[in-house]
């Protein structure tokens, strides 16, 4: 059984090798949020996630027969570096199968820490499957991300560490995927203090967790599509649901865009680079998913921040566009020189600055002689992109 004494047993283990990460106020966060909020910065974790405690748990409790066989895992890219780095602390093979998707960063990550990697399968449940099989054929130990007492027990630590900061806490919201933080967050912290409400965030493109807990039974889903890799499990697990079913108050989702939108608040409002699974919980808050929270002293933990910087930049650019920072105009013009300057001029004397200008000639939606411009520019907000809007309609660039 999963207890708390479990848990206290880990968290001797994995002294020395995972890092306390900063537990922190978060104010502006806390005045979209109407309460007093703290985060907790497991983003900077040795292996940039919390994956590591409960992997280096589990394989502390290995006999010497199974470390001299090796271990395996399957895993997206934090389990995957957590089980990397624990199996060279101790010296021992380590095989971790990938999604065939996985951003390069992950892939290096674990190759980093002296683990062999085999792509197989489009997602976790598939990458799964071939793992099982691998490992059975090689004789080597499986390192479930989710699905192990020990796993489960080593993830329980960040509860204690939370605790061990401030004890006053009325709720924490975790991220969820297969729900081993969770749930051996919730074990911890519910032994502790009852009273503490937990609390569970995960992605509307990957509900079969969130439906199973609702339903309170395992069921499952035929695919899954979100931006939050980490989280992205199509699966349900009965042991991490039973564990959630005991001690989780509330399991709530975001989607996407909303995703997004919290990893971009955080790495400008916070400093904090928090890949998509590690940002829902502030998605929530953003997104004014908790009202009942209002008022109170809550716990976010950021669990991972491996964030694939091809991503990254694609939502840094659509964050721009939808706040006003970033706006792009085609407009058609007759060919001849002289009629871009006057154009670019007008957004000149509007004080838009022009990042980048695209030329066709050749579209055959144009008339002979026209030619489409396409420019983006940085403006100053909404207020002053309608400015714009406006005079260019009056100039005849614009239609109505």
């Amino acid at each position: 059984m999963l207890n708390l004494e479990k848990i206290h047993q880990a968290r001797e283990r994995i002294k020395g090798v995972v890092v306390d990460t900063p537990f922190s106020h978060a104010a502006h966060l806390s005045e979209i949020g109407g309460c007093e909020i703290y985060l907790k910065k497991e983003n900077l974790q040795v292996t940039g996630a919390f994956k590591i405690r409960g992997a280096y748990n589990k394989i502390a409790t290995l006999s010497d027969e199974q470390r001299t066989c090796g271990v395996i895992a399957a895993s997206a890219g934090n389990h995957a570096q957590g089980v990397a780095l624990s199996a060279s602390k101790f010296g021992i093979k380590a095989v971790i199968v990938m999604p065939e998707s996985t951003p390069l960063t992950k892939v290096d990550g674990v190759r980093h820490f002296g683990a062999e990697v085999i792509l197989a399968g489009v997602n976790y449940d598939e990458a799964y499957a071939y793992a099982t099989e691998y490992g059975q054929k090689h004789s080597l130990t499986f390192v479930h991300p989710f699905e192990d007492k020990e796993v489960i027990a080593g993830q329980g630590t960040v509860a204690l560490d939370i605790l061990d900061k401030c004890e006053e806490i009325d709720a924490v919201v975790i991220p969820v995927g297969g729900g081993g933080l969770i749930s051996g967050m919730a074990c911890a912290l519910k032994e502790i203090n009852p009273n503490i409400e937990v609390i569970g965030v995960g992605a509307s493109g990957a509900p079969a967790l969130k439906n199973s807990y609702e339903l309170k039974k395992a069921v499952d889903t035929t695919s899954v599509r979100t931006i939050a890799d980490g989280i992205a499990v199509r699966d349900t697990s009965e042991v991490t649901l039973e564990l959630m079913l005991k001690n989780v108050d509330k399991f709530i989702s975001v989607d996407d865009e909303e995703i997004a939108s919290a990893i971009l608040f955080l790495l400008e409002k916070q400093k904090l680079v928090v890949e998509g699974a590690g940002a829902v919980g502030v998605a929530a808050f953003l997104h004014n998913k908790l009202p009942s929270l209002k008022d109170k002293k809550v716990a976010v933990v950021l669990s991972g921040g491996n964030m694939d910087v091809t991503l990254l930049s694609v939502i840094i650019e659509k964050g721009l566009l939808k706040s006003g920072r970033k706006m792009k105009v085609t407009v058609t013009l007759i060919d001849k020189p002289g009629s871009l300057m006057r154009f670019t001029q007008i957004l000149q004397d509007l004080n838009a600055n022009i990042v980048h200008i695209a030329y066709d000639r050749t579209s055959i939606s144009l008339d002979y002689g026209d030619a489409n411009v396409t420019v983006h520019m940085e403006t100053k907000g909404e207020e002053h992109q309608n400015q714009i809007r406006e005079i260019l309609q009056k100039e005849g660039y614009l239609r109505d």
